[in-house]
């Protein structure tokens, strides 16, 4: 292991030998509408000699950078057996690297008056800090220093998976609708492996995984060719595109693992299954559809956000005036694209209904509700009105997500290892107040019957409601 660091100075490392091209060009794509254009605040990209793709976009005046790698693996990459693995992996990468203590990732960030963290989605793993624009280098040299390797040991695993174990106790097992419906309604819509299992992982698995399986999976995922390296806010781009080269550019290339197969032939028929809850006080109904491809049918997709808002976006909402006001089926419902949101994950992904509702309603009349909003919209269309009032209210809602830096980092480098589209997160607002009517339509006309997984949840001690 090399030399200890004293707290706030980056170690001076070799300088790679290689020349990697470290001025940042800006980026020019064609849009959704074909039109090349810069985003309002331009997007750089450059390319180091071992793979590793950067997105840089400064944002004058201010005094903060967020920095976030992410790393083409999730849920869907684990190995069979290992439910949970890419999460407990995820959980180890904090546990200390070659220069760099254990929990020193934390306390470093901290001490420079940032914040850090880590999470696991099914086709990423992100990790990420927002710090003062000062403090840029030594976040770098920190995530390229685990990047070179993490601390992998047998006392770090164990108590990681520990650490985990506790995390699935605390928000699903011990926790009203915990963990409901993303870590079971896949099983019931989809049949491979990759895309139906439990993502938190399975007790048995976790405490399988072995040192051996866990140096693998970095070798095989944690490469720089098959990560994205992200820098948002106050830096001059050159500069930083500098700073990447001197810390990222002797990280050695290895090659990028080959993508999980995750396509599934359509649903045939409506699937149910159930799900009990020992802790719910109510019952629950989850409604999954499978999503247009986002990157290929992505008119579609966007159709299906705004068809959300019309459906319960506020009390205006087509399913909320009906099910909570008027008719009072359910306590509450909501729709949504996603299981983490929208555009977060590659086909096949997952259009959401949810709702909780009092042991009088059987799921079979909110699922009637449902269908009767959807037949219409796919029939006649939404109305002026509310067509306006929905992509008012995503395009807006889309702004605010992004406007934080922290998630505005993220987000441009979930979108860039995705989608290859970092430049979705300035381009989505405009892009969803352009839906129209008729796409709406199509969009609730293929939400079918007989192309759903239903999953309701049954507290302890109620009798099943599933048909």
């Amino acid at each position: 292991m090399g030399a200890r660091l004293a707290a706030g100075t980056p170690a001076p490392r070799r300088r790679s030998g290689r020349n990697p091209r470290t001025t940042p060009e800006p980026s020019t794509r064609p849009t959704s509408t074909g039109e090349a254009r810069v985003s309002a605040t331009p997007i750089h990209r450059l390319t180091l000699p071992n793979g590793l793709r950067v997105i840089l976009q400064p944002i004058p005046d201010l005094p903060t950078v967020g920095v976030s790698v992410h790393y083409n693996v999730g849920f869907r990459s684990e190995p069979a057996d290992r439910t949970g693995f890419a999460h407990l992996f995820e959980h180890l990468m904090f546990q200390g690297s070659r220069n760099v203590r254990k929990l020193e990732h934390f306390r470093r960030v901290q001490a420079a008056g940032g914040s850090a963290n880590g999470s696991t989605h099914q086709d990423y793993t992100d990790y990420y800090q927002a710090v003062p624009s000062s403090a840029l280098e030594l976040v770098l040299y920190l995530e390229a220093d685990r990047m070179l390797g993490p601390d992998i040991t047998t006392e770090n695993l164990l108590t990681q998976v520990d650490v985990v174990k506790e995390e699935i106790r605390l928000n699903v097992t011990n926790r009203p609708y915990g963990g409901y419906p993303w870590t079971v309604l896949p099983g019931v819509l989809f049949d491979s492996y990759a895309n139906a299992h439990n993502g938190y992982g399975d007790f048995e698995d976790l405490e399988s995984a072995t040192v051996a399986e866990c140096e693998a999976f970095f070798d095989t995922y944690y490469g720089p060719g098959n990560a994205v390296l992200t820098i948002a806010g106050g830096f001059e781009p050159q500069a930083a595109a500098e700073m990447v080269a001197r810390w990222f550019g002797d990280v050695p290339a290895r090659p990028a693992p080959p993508a999980p197969t995750l396509a599934e032939p359509p649903l045939a028929r409506e699937r149910w299954g159930e799900h009990h809850d020992a802790h719910a006080p109510l019952p629950a109904l989850a409604a999954g559809h499978r999503l247009p491809d986002p990157a290929t049918a992505r008119h579609g997709y966007l159709a299906h956000m705004v068809l959300s808002s019309i459906l319960t976006g506020g009390d205006n909402g087509r399913l909320t005036g009906r099910m909570v006001h008027r008719d009072q089926l359910v306590v509450d419902v909501r729709t949504g694209c996603g299981l983490f949101g929208a555009f977060e994950a590659r086909d096949p992904d997952v259009f959401l209904m949810v709702a909780t509702h009092s042991p009088a309603t059987r799921p079979e009349q909110i699922l009637g509700v449902l269908d009767e909003e959807l037949d219409d919209l796919a029939r006649r269309g939404p109305q002026e009105a509310e067509l306006a009032r929905a992509t008012a209210r995503t395009s807006a809602g889309t702004y605010r997500t992004y406007d934080g830096l922290t998630a505005r980092t993220r987000a441009l480098g979930a979108f860039e290892v995705l989608h290859g589209a970092a430049e979705l997160v300035d381009e989505l607002p405009a892009l969803l107040a352009a839906v129209d009517a008729e796409q709406v339509g199509r969009a609730a006309g293929a939400l079918r019957r007989d192309a759903r997984a239903v999953l309701p949840l049954v507290p302890a001690g109620s009798r099943a409601n599933a048909a």
